[in-house]
């Protein structure tokens, strides 16, 4: 078990607007939503010790531009943003998910380097499409790949969801009620994108298609914008503005899948499980004391195989699980509460560690899952740089 289980704290979240296409810049919309953070915590810029985040632009395909401010925000440009760059004594910058970050701070914070620890997510959507693939050239697995336009994660996430339903008789018909749901579930967070815009099952079954079986409404749209949340000793956290929400424990996992596919449905099991074992490990606690699951949705598929990996249903029962809505609010184990990705658009991983706080510190707002306890957060598809975090009710 964890030796500081329970001594590190989030005590503060803050967002921007989450906007297609801003007129704002992203050093503006990371300073709105790193203000709002340090609000909700009750602190000052001054108070800042660490500062953490991923700062790559997610493309896959096209220019990932590199300006500073503008496509991407830095720990070491931020720090200067806020005018804490003399007092910061620590900076964490990782080639992961930003979830690793959290990891970092937390184990910074619990080794003494600093006090309190900025992690954020700053994301910008540059011109042109996400996904295309405009190289004359292609190097390593893209030799293969893109010539077959297999070079996008959609497609990816097709392969995994396709095999999937031939394993186990399900097809997209079965997916459309929690589709519909999830969306209704964005309605209730005032940050979701897509609030505003309910969808209906015949949406769904009906909705574009990328790369079959995977429409346009089982990914999750990329943003403008920033979630940012506020780390510290759990001691301290008991002084601040708003009730702390515990970190009970978390997983990395390193598992690498077989070659010639970015993504398979095996692999994204074995990985997911990988974590599992970690976790529970970690945390001495089992997917019994788990009261709501934010489980990461980049793709609709992810859902499935965290829900199942984790250990909250058998392989292939999954879907069954949430057609049949106990994936609900009101159901065995609510899911997603606050629309996930899908709902509120790509924040990489952001959008479950905020909703998990949020559960266990008491203020979802109508959302909330009453008297939640635990929250677990599950990040990426399960493969290497996948991570799962459990969140604990102070008290």
């Amino acid at each position: 078990m964890w030796d500081h289980r329970d001594k590190v704290a989030v005590a503060g979240l803050g967002y921007s607007r989450l906007e297609r296409r801003s007129d704002r810049s992203l050093a503006a919309l990371t300073l709105e939503a790193c203000d709002a953070a340090l609000a909700d915590a009750g602190l000052r810029r001054g108070d800042l010790d660490g500062i953490a985040t991923s700062p790559a632009m997610p493309r896959y395909g096209g220019r990932k531009g590199v300006d500073e401010g503008i496509d991407v925000v830095t720990p070491w440009y931020l720090a200067g943003l806020l005018g804490v760059a003399p007092a910061i004594r620590w900076i964490g910058s990782t080639n992961a998910m930003v979830t690793q970050s959290v990891i970092d701070g937390a184990l910074a914070i619990s080794g003494g380097l600093c006090d309190h620890v900025l992690v954020y997510r700053a994301l910008h959507v540059p011109d042109g499409r996400y996904v295309n693939f405009e190289s004359a050239h292609a190097v390593g697995g893209d030799q293969y790949l893109a010539p077959y336009g297999f070079s996008m994660p959609p497609a990816w996430a097709a392969v995994a969801l396709r095999r999937y339903f031939a394993l186990h008789g399900y097809d997209r018909a079965d997916f459309a009620p929690y589709i519909a749901r999830n969306r209704a579930n964005a309605q209730r967070n005032p940050n979701a994108y897509w609030r505003g815009k309910t969808i209906t099952m015949e949406d769904y079954l009906a909705a574009r298609m990328i790369a079959d079986p995977i429409s346009i409404l089982d990914c999750d749209i990329p943003v403008d914008g920033c979630c940012a949340m506020i780390l510290t000793s759990t001691q301290r956290a008991r002084h601040l503005r708003r009730p702390p929400a515990l970190l009970t424990g978390f997983a990395a996992s390193a598992h690498q899948g077989a070659g010639g596919t970015p993504m398979n449905l095996e692999d994204m099991w074995d990985g997911a499980k990988d974590v599992a074992r970690r976790l529970w490990e970690a945390t001495g606690l089992s997917p019994a004391d788990v009261d709501n699951a934010q489980l990461y949705d980049g793709f609709s598929v992810l859902v499935l195989t965290w829900l199942e990996g984790m250990g909250f249903c058998r392989d292939g029962e999954g879907l069954a699980f949430l057609r049949e809505g106990h994936g609900d609010p009101d159901g065995r184990l609510p899911i997603n509460t606050g629309g996930g990705a899908l709902g509120e658009g790509r924040l990489h991983g952001m959008t479950q560690l905020a909703e998990a706080v949020a559960q266990v510190t008491d203020r979802a707002g109508e959302r909330q899952v009453p008297g939640a306890s635990r929250a677990l957060a599950t990040i990426s598809n399960g493969l290497a740089k996948s991570t799962a975090f459990l969140f604990s009710r102070d008290g």
